[in-house]
């Protein structure tokens, strides 16, 4: 069965993804830059009044993912705080200045952040690093997941990257992010051979803000039962 995670923006987000099938959400905020950490009563809604299998995204500012001592000090506190939450995961993605996974933080946040997952995300596809490489790297450190687009603008354009990355059995889950909707997911999941697929289903409302379709959830689902 294709685990499906839906990217959140809020809490009317996640109640719309679990009205329309979602167990797993991705919690963020402040999209348009790419996510952001959300808040703490966010959280918990998601967790214990939803009761979603929660991986939250944990960065502190929009830009590069080269942090200072302290935004590691900030990552390093909001990481016990999802913890203390219930979140089941947190999603990070730390690079070097010279554009390589940064090992020693990663591996670092890694063993802080148990027992809760750690899903690496689309940094990697920032990174100037071959993607196995790259892919390694973020094996040493522990981590349980990757979120990628596989170094391309999306999913489905970086699908053949994808295969290759799933077909190294790193013993680290790959999980198809970015593009990717209820049209394309039967397409991208056969092309990459990957268990797990990440989408946002969201629709601009007439207010002009973001947000989760329970219908294009439902859709989304659907479409990835193999």
């Amino acid at each position: 069965m294709i685990d499906v995670e839906i990217c959140c923006n809020s809490v009317a987000s996640a109640e719309a993804a679990k009205a329309g099938g979602a167990r797993r959400i991705e919690l963020c905020r402040d999209l348009e830059c790419g996510g952001l950490t959300p808040s703490d009563g966010d959280i918990a809604h998601c967790v214990r009044t939803l009761g979603l299998r929660t991986h939250v995204l944990v960065r502190p500012r929009p830009g590069d993912f080269c942090y200072n001592d302290a935004e590691i000090i900030e990552i390093e506190e909001t990481l016990m705080r999802c913890r203390t939450l219930g979140a089941s995961a947190v999603v990070v993605g730390f690079l070097t200045a010279g554009g390589l996974v940064d090992e020693p933080l990663t591996r670092h946040i890694v063993r802080l952040a148990a027992p809760m997952e750690v899903t690496f995300h689309r940094a990697f596809d920032e990174a100037r690093q071959e993607p196995l490489a790259a892919l390694a790297a973020v094996a040493r450190c522990g981590c349980h997941r990757l979120l990628t687009s596989g170094q391309a603008p999306s999913a489905l354009e970086g699908a053949a990257v994808i295969r290759r990355l799933v077909e190294a059995r790193s013993g680290v889950k790959i999980l198809a992010g970015g593009g990717v909707t209820p049209d394309n997911a039967g397409r991208l999941l056969a092309l990459t051979g990957v268990g797990e697929v990440h989408g946002s289903c969201k629709v601009r409302l007439p207010d002009g803000t973001v947000q989760t379709s329970p219908s294009l959830v439902e859709h989304l689902i659907d479409n990835t039962r193999i």
